[in-house]
């Protein structure tokens, strides 16, 4: 038995907060007792004074699918109080991998012999085998089947082609995966056809599935986009999460009302349609996203035959150059190459200020060197509508962002500083923007866990899971930078998953997260 007392306990509920301990049998809370003095005996302690004691965060949008067997301590996470996350998001998921398939190039180079796994049953043996101190509840990414199913071709699909995607999906479901997500400007996913994804969802939901997507377009066309979201939630009846909310480029900073319009009057109309965020105004993804479409096809493999190609290298050069972007709102982020480490924390234009080099040959000789791996972050979100988005009470926290690790292979990326900070990034601006305490941590646990359907948690209730962190509010921050982004999360003092002390340097902890079942 473990108490924890002399806390302020903020549920998860919403309701109001009070003074009361927590007593934990195994990995379920026995009982709250109001007002404290439950009874010892001989317990082990965790003294809360001064702290609140709430359920552990869940991260509605994650990509720590590889990482989990990598790194299966998730420092980053439980420095933040996190203690779910939900994976395999925009569309790329760790499973099933068959065909011309391939992990993202930092997972598959970093997991090198412990990339053991083809289909979504094996990959989930892998990840509980690794005994991750975090529980999972993972979903399988279009992209993932599209190019298990057919390559990374850039044209919509044969119906058997679509068929093997649905009987990859509907196994995958079969053996604990969440739903479906898709990354829709990202390869190949980007070349599908509404009907396809539709097909898709519409498996997903026939088993009990959720849908989350990384739509079409977050800027120029973002409202066409959302219109796709709401035609597919109504053709297949499923849960559907629209990731990351946000309007892109200044010139459509505009339509942010719009765009919260629209959601919330497919909510009134009675659809399944939610959203997450992190709290930042940079995106952060991969750098080779800046290329021509053309030159993106066929993905790492494809992009750099034609960066040796000395014509097409030209032509991309020559498309960069004339492209309107502005290369002061684009940062180096991970690197890989001895000389394009100095890079990172820089942006674009930072580096031309110092050499001969246009921003097309800049761009072309990083992702040379770092063979299609580099990172970047773009700032092409406002700080005002960031607030209009997290000021709605159907936003929910999702870093975007894998766990991570200041030391080990790990170590030597440079990440967005929302893998760090999102949990007490979203909970400061959440109080700044007026929020209660007790609405803030709801929206930090139960409601991503009701949306999810995550049973059992995301509440401190008799029979829940003991999922619990302790932290004090005054300090709960994130010192974490884009120049200095390896950083732990600070304020929070014990975090318990499934009833076990997973803190980080606590004497005696063991991993007890779990995969998670529907």
């Amino acid at each position: 038995m473990l108490i924890i007392t002399n806390g302020t306990i903020v549920d998860g509920t919403g309701m109001e907060s009070f003074p009361g301990d927590v007593v934990v049998e195994g990995d379920r809370i026995a009982d709250v007792v109001r007002g404290g003095a439950a009874t010892r005996g001989d317990a082990e302690v965790i003294d809360a004074r001064g702290c609140l004691v709430t359920p552990g965060f869940v991260d509605s949008h994650a990509h720590s699918d590889a990482y989990l067997v990598l790194e299966p301590d998730a420092p980053s996470k439980l420095a933040q109080g996190v203690t779910t996350e939900v994976n395999g998001q925009c569309g790329g998921s760790a499973a099933p991998r068959y065909g011309e398939a391939r992990l993202s190039s930092d997972w598959a180079s970093l997991l090198g012999e412990r990339l053991t796994w083809r289909s979504f049953a094996e990959y989930r043996a892998a990840v509980e085998a690794a005994k991750p101190a975090i529980n999972t509840a993972v979903f399988v990414g279009h992209n993932t089947l599209r190019s298990s199913a057919m390559g990374y071709a850039a044209r919509p699909a044969e119906p058997d082609e679509l068929k093997r995607m649905q009987r990859l999906l509907e196994e995958s479901l079969d053996a604990g995966a969440w739903g479906l997500t898709t990354g829709l400007i990202y390869q190949p996913g980007r070349y599908s056809t509404n009907e396809e994804v539709v097909a898709l969802a519409k498996a997903a939901a026939a088993k009990g599935g959720f849908y989350a997507t990384h739509m079409r377009s977050e800027g120029d066309q973002i409202l066409e986009a959302i219109e796709e979201v709401i035609d597919l939630v109504k053709a297949s009846g499923i849960r559907a999460e629209i990731s990351h909310l946000k309007t892109s480029g200044e010139r459509n900073w505009h339509k942010i009302d719009a765009v919260l319009g629209r959601i919330e009057r497919a909510v009134a109309d009675g659809l399944l349609l939610g959203s997450d965020r992190y709290p930042f105004c940079a995106a952060g993804t991969d750098l080779d996203i800046v290329l021509p479409d053309w030159a993106q096809e066929g993905a790492a493999p494809a992009e750099m035959a034609r960066l040796a190609d000395p014509e097409a290298r030209s032509r991309i050069v020559a498309e960069l150059d004339a492209s309107p972007r502005d290369w002061s709102q684009v940062m180096i982020g991970g690197a890989w190459h001895p000389k394009t480490k100095a890079l990172c924390g820089k942006t674009v234009a930072e580096i031309l200020s110092t050499n001969h080099e246009t921003p097309g040959e800049l761009v072309c000789r990083i992702l040379e060197l770092d063979r299609c791996r580099t990172g970047a972050f773009f700032f092409g979100m406002s700080e005002a509508n960031l607030d209009k988005i997290l000021s709605r009470d159907w936003i929910v926290p999702g870093s975007d962002a894998s766990l991570r690790a200041p030391w080990g292979p790990l170590g030597a990326d440079h990440p967005h500083p929302r893998a760090y900070g999102t949990m007490p990034e979203f909970y400061r601006r959440l109080r700044a923007l007026g929020v209660t305490r007790e609405a803030a941590v709801a929206r930090m646990t139960s409601v991503p866990a009701r949306r999810f359907g995550i049973r059992g948690r995301g509440t401190i209730e008799r029979g829940a899971f003991a999922d619990i962190a302790v932290w004090s509010e005054s300090e709960f921050r994130s010192p974490a930078t884009y120049t200095e982004p390896h950083r732990f999360a600070e304020g929070m003092r014990h975090v318990l998953v499934n009833g076990a002390v997973a803190t980080l340097g606590a004497a005696g902890r063991r991993n007890a997260g779990r995969f998670l079942e529907r």
